[in-house]
């Protein structure tokens, strides 16, 4: 058995599979576990009880983190002008209009976060095929389509994260490092959970959140207690 299945095997003992734990409970748990040689990032997964294939059942949103994400966001900036000059001041890695499509044309996605002006998506338009696979093409619902890129560089720099269904009515969303405390995860997992049930679609009938779990990067999940997943 190599090391990283032995801490692996170690993390399990740590808890019943079984169980659900509240989020404090599962946060120490988490905590408890080997580290890694590296910080790894801590993720909730959501399972709903929507069908996606329904345009009335999608869910998606945006959450601000109140402890943050505990690692650099690299945002690229489509835009021109002044919001362009602004975005820049604000922290935007890198900022463009044509030039910045082509090199994404040309296959270079290095960064976590694409924000745009809504003059600039008729340029962004022509490279979603690039940006959609990968999550990254700028959508007004989620605030990345904005006539003030650089306030939306600042919230994104601050841990603001976006989460959407997947096909099998998943969700995952970052929630921090494992090297954050105890409080700072279960206070940034709540307010995601929050954010969330209150993203409920009318469409949805019966039990909305179906299951959650917590993990880090390469340990199994540990599950969250459903009477306080709303």
């Amino acid at each position: 058995m190599g090391k990283s299945s032995k801490k692996y095997a170690a993390s399990r003992e740590l808890f019943d599979r079984k169980t659900q734990y509240s989020v404090d409970e599962a946060v120490e748990i988490l905590k408890k576990m080997p580290e890694k040689k590296f910080d790894e990032s801590v993720e909730l997964s959501v399972r709903l009880g929507v069908d996606p294939r329904h345009a009335d059942q999608q869910v998606r949103g945006t959450v601000s983190l109140p402890r943050g994400l505990g690692k650099t966001v690299r945002i690229v900036v489509f835009a021109k002008g002044e919001p362009a000059a602004a975005a820049e001041v604000a922290g935007a890695d890198h900022v463009g209009a044509d030039d910045l499509a082509e090199k994404v044309q040309g296959g270079w996605t290095d960064f976590d976060v694409a924000i745009a002006t809504p003059d600039m998506m008729g340029t962004v338009g022509r490279i979603g095929r690039v940006l959609g696979p990968r999550g990254l093409m700028p959508n007004p619902k989620s605030g990345t389509v904005t006539p003030d890129p650089a306030r939306a560089v600042e919230e994104a720099k601050a841990g603001r994260v976006e989460f959407r269904v997947d096909k099998q009515a998943n969700i995952h969303v970052p929630i921090g490092k494992s090297s954050f405390e105890v409080d700072a995860l279960a206070e940034n997992l709540s307010s995601v959970l929050d954010v969330i049930v209150k993203a409920r679609p009318a469409a949805s009938k019966g039990q909305y959140v179906r299951s959650a779990t917590i993990s880090k990067t390469m340990s199994p999940g540990v599950r969250l207690d459903r009477s306080a997943l709303g």
